[in-house]
């Protein structure tokens, strides 16, 4: 509440007798960054995971199940490409989720100056299909994945998605 005992929404601009003034709406409670860091090491790709899963539950975002899987394969899959190809120039990453009224972004960023691209799928080869897969569960999602430098000269990969399929949007 303000100092005149009104809760949260428009103020009146100027006295008491003013007019109401349309302030930007209060953030939805699940709506926020949250940020960490953590060694480029294999036991960093389950505790990212976790990590993810456990602060979507407990800031109730509100998205399915099948939503929320996706996003942790995203996860897992940029963490595991941090700690393969960029620890010898990176021995930290960051992991980073963002979640808007209507979407959630989580982004891995590295110190490692290469820009992976998705390798064509090889029946052949056992490895190889990661930023393929993280693509594709983007897109079958309606969202929108990158990569992008970072002003350090890492990187940043980034995939977000919307919280609502794109049939009930």
């Amino acid at each position: 509440m303000d100092d005149q005992g009104r809760g949260p929404g428009p103020r009146p601009a100027g006295g008491a007798d003013a007019p109401y003034e349309a302030s930007p709406p209060d953030p939805l409670p699940y709506e926020g960054v949250w940020r960490f860091t953590a060694p480029a090491a294999d036991s960093s790709v389950p505790q990212a995971r976790h990590a993810v899963r456990d602060l979507l539950y407990r800031q109730g975002v509100p998205a399915s199940d099948d939503l929320v899987q996706g996003l942790l394969l995203i996860v897992s899959e940029l963490v595991t490409n941090a700690v393969k190809h960029a620890a010898l120039l990176s021995p930290m990453l960051a992991v980073e989720v963002a979640v808007g009224a209507e979407w959630v972004r989580v982004s891995v960023e590295d110190n490692h100056p290469y820009r992976p691209t998705a390798l064509e799928a090889d029946h052949a080869q056992v490895g190889g299909r990661g930023l393929l897969l993280v693509r594709e569960i983007t897109r079958e999602a309606g969202g929108v994945c990158d990569v992008e430098h970072t002003a350090s000269g890492g990187k940043v990969i980034w995939a977000a998605l919307p919280l609502k399929p794109a049939a009930l949007r």
